[in-house]
């Protein structure tokens, strides 16, 4: 009996091996959709499944890194907002942009992607992190919810 009510152990780590000044800078969405398609996604997986991913910044708008958050099927994929939120704060960053991709090449978001980045904004908002944008990418462009001012 006394296994089954023993907490759990967490620990926080912080580990970094990039200087601050290697770091890539984020100025606009153009620079998040580089990075993302230079970096991040490439030309074999972009049409073939759904992945969620979260950049994380410093108050620098450096990018301190790329959390992978989930990994779907061909029209979905989990939007956890503890897991974002998991991600963000272990990650040690002030901001913090959403992206996903549509295998389908659609730019145009779903009720799905407008609900999400509504509630993260809102999640992050608590802990003073901030949602910078929600990028939908696919392999002919993408999609900035900054840029149609529907992050604010």
């Amino acid at each position: 009996m006394e296994g089954i009510l023993k907490v759990c152990d967490v620990k926080l780590t912080y580990n970094t091996k990039v200087k601050s000044s290697e770091r890539p800078v984020i100025h606009n969405s153009e620079d998040i959709y580089r990075l993302l398609v230079d970096h991040v996604y490439n030309e074999g997986t972009i049409q073939y499944k759904e992945y969620l991913k979260l950049i994380l910044l410093n108050n620098s708008s450096k990018v301190l890194g790329v959390s992978n958050i989930s990994e779907g099927g061909i029209n979905e994929t989990s939007a956890d907002i503890r897991i974002i939120m998991q991600a963000a704060i272990l990650g040690n960053a002030s901001s913090i942009i959403l992206t996903h991709n549509h295998p389908s090449g659609s730019l145009k978001p779903s009720a799905q992607d407008d609900l999400v980045t509504t509630n993260l904004r809102k999640a992050a908002k608590l802990f003073n992190i901030t949602l910078l944008d929600h990028i939908i990418v696919t392999d002919s462009g993408y999609y900035s919810y900054l840029d149609e001012g529907r992050v604010l």
